[in-house]
């Protein structure tokens, strides 16, 4: 006779564990809040500016949508301010108001909206709204550009587009512990490595995110860039340098682990994570594009379903 084990499980109703989408909104808005407040530091009043449009923009898109499609009201759930603040962290502060606006029209209604809302949305909208504005409109996103009349009290430039345009040598003042601390031009809430990796790590003993994504992605970029570097030390950087410059950290804690983006089982979510990793790399060294974060996750947003079918035999079942 064979020994199976049997999972019991009672009869309605259940008991609810206590977790709420508004709970995870929340947590993830206070979570940004270090790398936030280090923009506004940085950039003064135009980053006030852009995140604070950019959050009501957001809301007012789902509230509009909401009363057009006569549904109840979601704002409440902080879902539509969260993916206004992390729209708005990847902006340079001198985004113009109609960039800001756009970009969460498309992420608001495009990205999450006209799936069903929250739950039925296959990419992440926050990217979905960047990747349209940074195709639409490039001359934007040249940070180097855009923020050269600021006067940082050090010299700060975009590191990915010294490497891109000047090779090796241009990046050798970028030291890993400065750009941790975020001497490095960039997003508003995207260049304080340290305040991402604290967030990331709130989220993840919250339970608001999972490790497995962050960790794998983290690491598929560190190996990839390590055997690019290798391969050719004078054109490539090191993983160091990939890791703690562009939209690296804040691609590992808030986008790659977008709940309805992402996997949820344990080998698909290493899977997804690596291969999100891998292809920021590819993009950046050999591919068009200075930053590939944004359509390395989105391009892994397309494979998870197909990842998310890996499963481990199930208990008891007898081969």
């Amino acid at each position: 006779m064979f020994e199976q084990k049997k999972f019991t499980v009672s009869h309605a109703p259940f008991w609810h564990n206590g977790s709420s989408v508004s709970a995870r909104s929340y947590n993830i808005i206070l979570a940004t809040l270090p790398a936030v407040l280090f923009g506004f530091f940085t950039y003064g009043m135009p980053a006030v500016g852009v995140v604070a449009l950019s959050v009501s923009s957001a809301v007012a898109w789902e509230f509009a949508y909401n009363k057009i499609s006569k549904r109840s009201p979601s704002i409440g759930d902080g879902n539509a301010a969260m993916i206004g603040l992390l729209f708005a962290m990847l902006l340079p502060a001198t985004s113009p108001w109609w960039l800001v606006v756009t970009g969460t029209f498309v992420a608001v209604i495009v990205g999450k909206q006209i799936y069903g809302g929250i739950g039925g949305n296959p990419f992440n909208p926050v990217l979905v709204g960047l990747a349209i504005v940074t195709l639409s409109w490039k001359d934007f996103f040249d940070f180097n550009e855009v923020l050269v009349n600021y006067d940082f009290s050090y010299p700060m430039a975009y590191p990915l587009a010294s490497l891109k345009h000047f090779g090796v040598f241009a990046i050798s003042d970028f030291k890993p512990a400065a750009l941790l601390m975020g001497q490095q031009s960039g997003g508003i809430g995207a260049v304080f490595g340290l305040g991402l990796i604290l967030g990331g790590i709130y989220l993840i003993i919250r339970g608001c995110i999972r490790w497995e994504i962050s960790v794998s992605f983290l690491a598929g970029v560190w190996v990839t860039a390590l055997l690019f570097n290798m391969a050719d030390p004078a054109k490539y950087a090191g993983p160091t340098f990939h890791l703690l410059t562009g939209y690296t950290l804040i691609g590992a804690f808030f986008l790659a682990t977008e709940d309805s983006s992402s996997p949820v089982n344990f080998i698909p979510m290493l899977i997804y994570g690596a291969f999100a990793g891998i292809m920021t790399i590819l993009i950046r060294n050999i591919g068009a594009y200075v930053d590939g974060v944004v359509f390395a996750i989105l391009i892994a947003n397309l494979i998870n379903p197909l990842v998310d079918k890996i499963r481990p035999k199930a208990l008891g079942k007898v081969v």
